[in-house]
Formats: structure tokens, sequence, C-alpha cells
């Protein structure tokens, strides 16, 4: 195990924050910048969601695969090569003439930050030996890819009051080519730790496995179940259950199942599924609470979620470390997940009259907890496994993650969306299409609104927010329950997480570098 100086630590971990950055701005940008594009494009209703999803889709799929190619050829090497074209597909991106160009560049944006994440994680498991040191710098890689998601709609707005839409892409190019050149020098070396080849069979069923799960997820949260969900969940399924079964019969699998005998790594990695469950649709919910219910501008709306960011920031790089060394990591998990809670249930105050400094201390305290609870499950995911298949342990941890956030968007907004139509009460004067238009979400009441006498349309607007506000009410009440169940499991899973770490260190023999 290399020691390396603090300043070539912090030097690693502030390339790899970048790193972690720019994919999650950019992914959240994009959504800002659809109506410019769709102006300029003309995409079908079919590409718009190709665009949007394209990227997510070729991330999700390829994470693993990418984390077994790192432990093979070196994460050093793979980032690298990652953040190369990430800054080409961004470039295509930000120029791309035509619809179906821009899919495809969404799509190769996605192959390349399926690369980053995985290798970040591994290069400061790599640098970071200290526990504590590592903690924190794990609570600050994730604090900084949370503070992503928040800047994304403010960095954007700000950009398309200036710029053409593919400025939000193209801004990504200088800042990837920065951490490619000064990585050549800063970057240690990582050589692959595994040397059996990758199983080039194992990979189309692990991509077929995840991404049908995923698509399906997406797909009933937006059109309900039907033919396409059942077929795409039915190779999700089989593709899952093929890979595990070609991965017990390899010498050198792409991803090791022992790791999940594990209980401090499945439990870690069930803990962020769930939490991402959460804090996926907790952002969505609260970008149309403030557009929508509030009347904000997207730029207004930008600022005001990012107390919530800010507070997973000081969650995770400040407050995780002490309170592991107080009260270990079960009990850390435990007490991030109350404090969740707590917001969320809190947040069944909250109308279209609330002060917004209410919602802001509420938005700190369930960052805080989403802070805490995070950086503990991915410090332990690194930590309580062996150095050369943190790649894999890695993406399966990031791969969880995607799912979680699909599974948050369709439950929690399935559960917003009939808790809306079943609060909604429309008033006299709709035509059958208005009627129906505002039944089916809040935005669509706007829509119909736009087209009525004032005296109609203002009585729709009113009936509508208050049926979202009750939606959300329900929605966040559940999110709360779920994050509950994650503080009880961690309770159970993480209790013996200090004697794993210790025998994982104990693997590793120290060396000096000078």
């Amino acid at each position: 195990m290399k020691t390396y100086s603090a300043a070539r630590k912090w030097a690693t971990f502030a390339l790899c924050a970048l790193v972690s950055l720019v994919p999650n701005v950019d992914m959240t940008a994009l959504n800002q910048a659809i109506p410019r594009l769709s102006a300029d494009l003309g995409p079908s209703a079919t590409q718009i969601l190709w665009i949007s999803d394209a990227y997510g889709f070729a991330l999700a799929a390829l994470l693993i695969t990418m984390g077994g190619v790192g432990d093979r050829i070196g994460h050093r090497r793979l980032l690298l090569i990652g953040t190369a074209v990430f800054a080409a597909a961004s470039a295509v991106t930000a120029y791309a003439g035509s619809a179906e160009l821009l899919i495809a560049a969404r799509a190769l944006l996605g192959v390349a930050g399926a690369t980053l994440m995985p290798s970040a994680l591994s290069l400061i498991r790599r640098v970071f030996t200290d526990p504590k040191q590592r903690t924190a710098a794990v609570g600050g890689f994730m604090a900084v890819g949370g503070l992503a998601v928040g800047l994304g709609p403010v960095l954007a707005g700000a950009l398309l009051s200036h710029f053409w839409w593919g400025s939000v892409f193209l801004i990504n190019v200088p800042v990837m080519v920065f951490v490619l050149v000064v990585g050549l020098f800063v970057l240690p070396d990582a050589p692959g730790a595994v040397t059996g080849r990758l199983d080039v069979a194992s990979v189309p069923l692990s991509a077929a496995g995840v991404l049908g799960v995923v698509y399906a997820v997406k797909e009933a949260a937006t059109h309900g179940l039907g033919v396409r969900v059942e077929a795409a969940a039915a190779v999700g399924v089989l593709g899952v259950a093929a890979f595990v079964w070609r991965q017990t019969r390899l010498a050198e699998p792409l991803v090791d199942l022992s790791l999940f005998r594990r209980a401090a790594f499945t439990g870690s990695v069930t803990a962020n599924l769930f939490a991402m469950f959460a804090l996926v649709a907790q952002s969505l919910i609260f970008s149309l609470l403030f557009q929508m219910v509030f009347g904000w501008s997207p730029l207004k709306a930008g600022l005001a979620g990012l107390p919530g960011a800010l507070g997973a920031m000081a969650g995770g790089a400040a407050l995780a470390p002490p309170l592991i060394a107080a009260v270990g990591r079960a009990r850390t998990v435990a007490v991030g997940m109350t404090l969740s809670a707590v917001a969320f249930a809190s947040f069944t105050v909250v109308d279209a009259g609330t002060s917004y400094w209410v919602l802001a201390v509420l938005m700190v305290l369930s960052g805080v907890g989403m802070g805490l609870a995070m950086t503990v499950t991915g410090d332990t995911v690194l930590a309580s496994v062996p150095r050369e298949r943190s790649g894999a342990a890695s993406a399966i941890s990031e791969t969880a993650t995607e799912l979680g956030g699909a599974l948050g968007l369709a439950v929690l907004g399935s559960v917003l969306n009939y808790a809306y139509r079943n609060a909604l009460d429309l008033p006299a004067g709709l035509s059958g299409a208005q009627a129906s238009a505002a039944r089916d979400s809040l935005p669509g009441a706007v829509e119909a609104a736009a087209h009525l006498p004032a005296r109609t349309a203002g009585a729709l607007l009113d009936a509508a927010r208050s049926a979202f506000v009750a939606g959300m009410h329900a929605s966040l009440v559940l999110s709360a329950c779920f994050a509950v169940l994650v503080g009880l499991t961690a309770l159970v899973t993480l209790r013996s997480v200090p004697k794993v770490i210790e025998e994982a260190a104990a693997e590793e023999e120290p060396v000096l570098v000078a």
C-alpha cells in the first residue's frame, strides 16, 4: 500500500471532484436547454425523450463493464481516456446540427461517463490510505456530485440568458481538457491489479440486464404498464440472471459476486440505492414546486434548491468523519437517515403560502442527513473490499445509485400523480381536452389555463397547485418511511464494519513513496 504526499493526495482529490462535477452538471443542465434546442432542431416527441435518456441509459448499461476494465488496465489510464472522450463528445453535442447526431453524442457522453465515476473513486481509495482522510475525501467527492445537481440549472440558466443552447455542453470541454492535461502529471500510477482477460460475453449480459430494468422502470413511470414495459422487464431479469450465472463459472469474473457475502458491502450498496431513491424524487418535486406553484423562474428555482446541496456537503465532508469516530458507521448512517426522515415528514406543513426560509431550513436538514449517510456507505463500499476490486465495487455502487434514482422517479412520481389526481377538484367551464390535460399533471394544468378566461384559469391553477401540494406531501411521507427503513437496515448490516475494514487493510503491505 503506497503512501503519497498531502499535496499529491489533495490534488488527486481535486481532479476527481471535477470529474464528478462536470457529468452531474451536464445531466441537470440539459433540462434547461431542451426548449431552446427543440426550437432549433425540431425533434419529435420520441427524439426529445431519447435526447434526455441516451446519456443515462448508456451510463447505466456500461458502469459494471467499465469498473472491470479499470481493474484490468488501470484506473488512471481509464479515467484519462474517459475525460478525452467526454470532452470530444461534449463538443459534438454543442454543435450537433440534427436530433439524430445529438442523440448519438449524448450516448457517447454516457459511455465516457461510465469510465469516470468508478475510476475516480478507485483513485481516491488508492491515495487516501488513512481511514479518516479517506472518509473525508469520499464525503467531499459525493458532496460535489450533489452540489453539481443543484448548480446545473443555475449555470444553464445563466448561460442560456446570453448564449445559444450548445453553450451548456461546450463549457464541459475546457474543464475536461484541464483534468486530462494536469492528470497526466498528478494522478497516481494505478496499474491494473486483475490479471485475467475481460470476459467479452459478460459485457452484453450486464448491459442488457441493467438497461432492461432501468428502461422498464422509467417507461412504467411515464406511460404505465404495457407490452414494452413487460418486454423490457423480462429482458432485464433474464439478462441479470444470465450474467450472475456466468460470473459464478469464471476464474476471473467481471464482478466478483463473493463481495455480496460481506454484509457491510451489501448493506452499503442497498443504503445508497434507497437514499438516491428519495433524493432524486425530492429534487424533481421541489423544482416543480418552485416553478409551478411559487411561479419562480428556472434560474431562481435552481438557486432556491442549493441549500440542500450545501447541507449535503457539510454533512459528508465535515460532519461524517468525527461522527464515525464518536458513534461508529452504523449509527452515523442511522442518524443521517433519521434527520432526513424528520425533514421529509416536516415538509407536510408546506403549502403555497409557506415562507421560503422554512423550506430552506428543512432542505439543509435533509441534505445534512443524506450527506452523512451516503458518505459512510460510499466509503464503506471502498474500504470493505480488496484494493484490486475497488473499480468493480465502485461500479456496482454507482449502478445501484442509478437504479435507485430511476426507481425513485417511478415510485414516488407515481404516488405524487395518484394523489394529485385524487385531490384535484376541477372548476366548471373546461373542455374535455383541457380537463384531461389538467388531470394529467400540474404542467398540463398550467398549459390548459393559458387558453381559458382569467377567472376560470385562476380557479384551475388554484385547484391544481393545491392538488400538487397534496401529492407532494404523500410522496415525501413515503420518502420518510424509506429513510427510516434504510437507517434500521444500516444498524444491522454495518455493525461489523470496523472489523471488516481492519481485515481489508491488513491484506495490503505498506510501501512508502518518496
